[in-house]
């Protein structure tokens, strides 16, 4: 059996955004690890984000899943990225 790379699932939000709270919810019941990083909380979780986009801003929520980058994305789109 060859081992399946699972690509690296980070959100990045806030624990007070409602759509942050959404995504969290939905990556639960996939049952994928991922990483939440709270952009509020964490200078250097803010910083990251403010590296994956050229304006800089703290867009969030945004959902990296491997080298894709997902700026709020419906659930469809979501599921799509995630195969589920």
């Amino acid at each position: 059996m060859s081992k399946i790379d699972i690509p690296t699932i980070k959100l990045y939000g806030t624990s007070r955004c409602h759509k942050t709270q959404y995504y969290l919810k939905l990556l639960d019941e996939t049952k994928l690890p991922y990483e939440f990083l709270d952009v509020e909380t964490n200078k250097d979780h803010a910083e990251q984000l403010r590296g994956l986009y050229e304006n800089k801003k703290l867009n969030f929520p945004t959902i990296t899943i491997g080298s894709k980058k997902l700026r709020n994305p419906k659930k469809d789109v979501l599921e799509k990225w995630l195969q589920i």
